[in-house]
């Protein structure tokens, strides 16, 4: 085989390969299409409690740190800033429109090490579980910048309710 013919070949395997993963996002965009994202500002007389800048990694299917969603406006990783209210928590993410996710649909905050496209030491990522506008139950994942996961998980642990964790214990979801 020639040089051309090789160069063609590796060519044509890499227009496939590229065509493929097209192929697949649109799909799984599809898929996801009915899963809608909180688009918002918090509601007014809200008390800012923290705010933290990071990373946003990944919104995965609850439970399944390696089937990402594909959500308008979280299917991507971006850079974010995270601002903790009294009423719950905003997300703003780069170049996406504020995402405020109301205190009552976190249902819990804690550390995780790893996510789709994403290992970090142990416990460095914040991971957290909650309700989408459907009741589908979606996991998070962020990676701080000037803190420690530990602290911005502490801070979504304080806007979860007694209420939410006895519902929790009771059905045996340790998230």
């Amino acid at each position: 085989m020639t040089r051309e013919g090789a160069l063609l070949v590796m060519l044509g395997v890499a227009v496939a390969l590229v065509g493929l993963m097209v192929w697949g996002w649109l799909r799984r965009t599809k898929r996801d299409s009915a899963l809608t994202a909180p688009f918002g500002e918090a509601p007014s007389g809200s008390r800012l409690l923290s705010t933290f800048s990071g990373l946003y990694v990944a919104t995965t299917v609850h439970g399944d740190a390696l089937e990402r969603l594909a959500i308008r406006g979280l299917g991507f990783r971006a850079a974010a800033t995270f601002v903790v209210f009294d009423t719950g928590l905003a997300l703003d993410l780069a170049g996406e429109e504020r995402i405020f996710i109301p205190r009552e649909r976190i249902i819990a905050a804690n550390q995780a090490t790893v996510t789709i496209d994403r290992v970090v030491e142990r416990d460095g990522l914040t991971r957290f579980v909650w309700l989408l506008a459907d009741d589908t139950t979606v996991d998070s994942y962020f990676r701080p910048q000037d803190t420690s996961s530990r602290a911005l998980a502490a801070a979504l642990e304080s806007l979860i309710s007694p209420t939410q964790i006895s519902a929790k214990t009771a059905t045996g979801d340790e998230a």
